[in-house]
């Protein structure tokens, strides 16, 4: 069983009562940034914002049905009061819990289902290789996303690559997607579109920057679209990395690297995945 299917088992037997990052971690064998980073990856949801919608769909036939008050569904939803299963009802459906009762039905809501995980096969993911770099300077633009909200990457991409190849300093034709996690932030994560540079000299005014130690790393190849970049790091974090007897780096959590085999405008091609390790 991958780490993401430990990790919804787990939250699936437990999400009725509290449950921490900390607890889902440890279950799933990942540290919790990189069970956050890698649940949103695969399954498109943070991990809180899946719990939410589990407990809240599970709390639709009890709230349809009447026979309990409102504030006893939301006491057995998790939440401390009616008006705080109020707010997060309605961020979930649209909907306040007043109005699907007077409704009498949820036919019109989106439910969230369990997510039922394929077997993540460990053959299926090619060998790694192992790498040392030097401390290398990045810039480019930056922006921070929730776990699960990947989707809006590619526009951050798009307005990067109007700035590629003239960017001062510029050091050669690769880019990266450089992923940090926020200290004190387990749901958010800054993702940077940059290139190497080799000083921080005259850079647009929307430029950040970001260097990086030197360090060791391990390489993976992702092929084909780089969509389907969530298959590759399930397989990684689910099956690979926790019977590698590795230990990760401080920073970053992991960064992507785009070279003449990835294609920017077709989104096909080889993708690398670097993840830095502790020698």
């Amino acid at each position: 069983m991958s780490a993401i299917a430990r990790a919804i088992w787990f939250i699936e037997s437990h999400f009725e009562s509290d449950l921490s990052l900390e607890e889902i971690s440890e279950a799933a064998g990942l540290s919790r940034y990189h069970l956050s980073r890698v649940f949103g990856l695969v399954t498109g949801h943070s991990i809180s914002g899946y719990i939410r919608g589990r407990r809240l769909s599970r709390a639709l036939p009890a709230l349809v049905g009447g026979s309990s008050t409102i504030l006893e569904v939301a006491l057995c939803a998790g939440y401390g009061s009616h008006e705080a299963f109020t707010r997060a009802f309605r961020d979930q459906f649209g909907m306040t819990p007043d109005a699907v009762r007077r409704q009498g039905h949820a036919r019109n809501l989106v439910l969230l289902e369990p997510i039922r995980m394929e077997p993540a096969h460990l053959n299926d993911l090619e060998p790694p290789r192992f790498e040392t770099l030097q401390p290398m300077l990045f810039a480019g633009l930056a922006e921070i996303y929730p776990y699960g909200g990947n989707a809006a990457i590619p526009s951050l991409w798009q307005e990067f690559n109007t700035h590629f190849g003239q960017i001062s300093g510029q050091k050669g034709n690769i880019a990266y997607g450089i992923c940090t996690h926020i200290d004190g932030e387990a749901e958010k994560f800054r993702y940077m579109a940059a290139v190497e540079i080799s000083d921080a000299g005259d850079l647009p005014a929307d430029f950040a920057t970001l260097k990086l130690p030197g360090q060791r790393y391990v390489v993976f190849n992702h092929r084909g679209h780089v969509s389907g970049i969530s298959v590759t790091m399930n397989r990684i974090f689910g099956t690979w990395w926790p019977t590698s007897g590795l230990e990760h780096g401080e920073t970053p959590d992991m960064f992507e690297r785009y070279d003449e085999r990835f294609d920017p405008h077709t989104g096909m091609g080889v993708t690398e995945i670097w993840l830095p390790i502790r020698a």
